[in-house]
């Protein structure tokens, strides 16, 4: 049987087997060859549940699809690989439009792990805009009326301790919409679309930190140049990178007394990048590293969410407004962190 059908499966970063009437295998995808380092020549006609740890549940599984109990079926299960720790893999089971072929589409669950995530991450950032936008508007409008009134209330004083106290109301209210404004930035201006040049970006970045924080602190370029040019909105995109890399220097404090602080900022193409359930054949990665000591556990699951800080006096809003400004590109921010390293790495479909 000609394999030319199954050409296009070599294309797919995720695993593939499509499996004939009697669980043989019938083909494997090249990413398939290189999770278990096998050649498809050597796969073919080997039983497919035994490449698994959990065989009796595959065979159910191909059973079941071929009398067509379910349109796809899902599970977790670990492919067994020749001298190495098993795989471990989200199964998707599915019947071809050929009588009892069967097709075995493979995630690794920490692929899986990571689109749940970022699924989750929209979510909460779409809910987050929301409620910011309605709580904003709630606390503006008598916040004005606050204002005003207190400033009415001073003219009638004459006892200078009074008006202290009407001053003290003036201030805090100036302060909330200091806020309030902070937090309907995103949603208020438009975006300004044209050419970007990351590196561009990064500079200006660069020079804004090193100006605010010009000793103990070094400020690293690892750019990929061959980066191409892509359509955003450069301010947008200053402001986001900026806010990461600001947040990075105030976590620096002790290592600047020190003098050994070191942000980095490092481009890359990543290729094949699937973004809540799109794909992008090429992304821009955008790392900004530091050696600080780490951002806490208790809030990493909470990291972007709007008013969450772990620095006392932030304000908890540049991770947020960042998360913003990047989703406004397609694209999203994910963070690693432990003890002397943090990574925090933008991800922007390129054309």
């Amino acid at each position: 049987m000609s394999m030319q059908r199954f050409a296009a499966l070599d294309l797919l970063a995720t695993l593939v087997l499509v499996v004939q009437a009697d669980d043989r295998v019938l083909f494997a995808n090249a990413a398939f060859e290189d999770v278990l380092g096998l050649s498809r020549r050597s796969l073919q006609d080997t039983d497919a549940a035994d490449l698994f740890v959990d065989a009796p549940a595959m065979r159910q599984a191909l059973a079941g699809a071929r009398r067509h109990d379910f349109s796809a079926l899902r599970f977790d299960d670990q492919l067994k690989r020749v001298g190495a720790e098993p795989y471990a893999v989200h199964v998707v089971v599915a019947a071809t439009d050929t009588p009892d072929e069967v097709l075995l589409e493979l995630l690794p669950l920490e692929t899986q792990s990571r689109q749940d995530r970022e699924e989750r991450q929209m979510e909460q950032a779409q809910a987050n805009k929301e409620l910011i936008r309605n709580l904003a508007h709630e606390i503006k409008n008598p916040l004005g009326g606050i204002r005003g009134a207190a400033q009415l209330l001073q003219l009638e004083l004459d006892s200078r301790d009074l008006t202290e106290y009407t001053q003290v109301i003036v201030r805090e209210a100036d302060r909330l919409q200091t806020l309030v404004d902070r937090l309907l930035a995103p949603h208020r201006r438009p975006q300004v679309v044209g050419n970007v040049n990351i590196h561009e970006v990064c500079e200006r970045v660069r020079t804004l930190i090193l100006a605010e924080f010009p000793k103990g602190l070094q400020v690293r370029r690892d750019y990929d140049t061959s980066l191409p040019e892509f359509r955003g909105d450069v301010e947008q995109l200053i402001q986001a990178v900026l806010n990461i890399a600001h947040n990075a220097a105030l976590a620096l404090k002790e290592r600047i007394a020190e003098g050994d602080a070191q942000i980095i900022l490092a481009t890359r193409i990543a290729r094949q990048i699937t973004f809540v359930k799109k794909r992008f054949r090429l992304a821009l990665e955008l790392h900004v590293i530091d050696n600080g000591p780490g951002i806490p556990e208790d809030i990493r699951e909470r990291l972007f969410h709007p008013l969450v800080s772990g620095r006392d006096g932030g304000s908890g809003l540049g991770l947020n407004l960042a998360q913003s400004f990047v989703q406004q590109h397609q694209g999203m921010i994910e963070c690693e962190s432990q003890p002397g390293r943090t990574d925090f790495k933008i991800l922007i479909p390129l054309p």
